[in-house]
């Protein structure tokens, strides 16, 4: 049996051509074509990937996202917009969203999307159960984060990351002290091109801020380097 992807989308022709294509690359797929039903269906089916439309009745998409985020529900989702509009992107992603597309798309790229976001999600999980030592752990000051089982901590307190907030947390860290500019950070955590919008980059490194700042304003670990990119280095090196 294939992955399990929930497609939530009000528009029933674009259900049918989601969800036609998707079991043609060999997915499961199950359907709600309104946020309440999809909601719940992202609870009850624990789906693999959410493809999930914000423009949608009753409970919109931001406030699906929102709700699940929230009750530390990590599935992937993938947003789908018909507004070319980049607050409306931007809120997605900072509600918790892992990527987004713009409406219309072409389905192939939607099924591409899907297998990116899934072969990520894999590649960490995969190792979640090996016995590993502390020496395969990633100590940056107070923070320890540990790849191979998908965990960070700030000093006791175990931290909740998305699995893309959590990718490029572990790309910094393992390139610590190097400056990283948002065209690096897109291709290697991404895996794909974003045609120069970085947005998505600043977003995802404002929600790792406020999980292992003590001063968002004043990060310590996680530095602008203003008119190239960042840079997570040691906080023991400011001293």
């Amino acid at each position: 049996m294939g992955k399990k992807i929930l497609v939530v989308d009000d528009e029933q022709s674009i259900v049918t051509l989601l969800q036609y294509n998707l079991e043609q690359a060999g997915f499961e797929v199950i359907t709600a074509t309104d946020g309440e039903e999809g909601y719940y269906k992202a609870k009850a089916e624990e789906p693999d990937l959410m493809i999930l439309d914000l423009m949608l009745p009753g409970m919109d998409g931001m406030e699906v996202c929102k709700q699940l985020r929230q009750q530390k529900i990590s599935i992937p989702i993938l947003m789908l917009t018909a507004k070319d509009d980049e607050f409306d992107k931007v809120l997605g992603l900072e509600l918790g969203a892992d990527d987004y597309l713009t409406k219309p798309f072409s389905p192939r790229e939607v099924v591409a999307r899907v297998k990116a976001i899934l072969r990520r999600v894999k590649a960490t999980n995969d190792l979640e159960n090996t016995d590993v030592d502390d020496r395969k752990s990633i100590i940056i000051g107070e923070l320890k984060i540990k790849p191979e089982h998908y965990e960070a901590y700030y000093g006791q307190e175990r931290l909740d990351f998305t699995p893309k907030e959590f990718e490029l947390l572990v790309y910094l860290a393992k390139h610590k002290g190097r400056v990283l500019t948002r065209d690096q950070l897109l291709s290697a955590v991404w895996n794909y091109d974003f045609t120069g919008d970085t947005r998505i980059v600043d977003v995802h490194i404002s929600h790792i801020r406020e999980k292992i700042e003590r001063n968002t304003k004043k990060p310590i670990y996680i530095k602008t380097i203003r008119g190239l990119g960042y840079k997570l280095e040691d906080p023991k090196l400011d001293e």
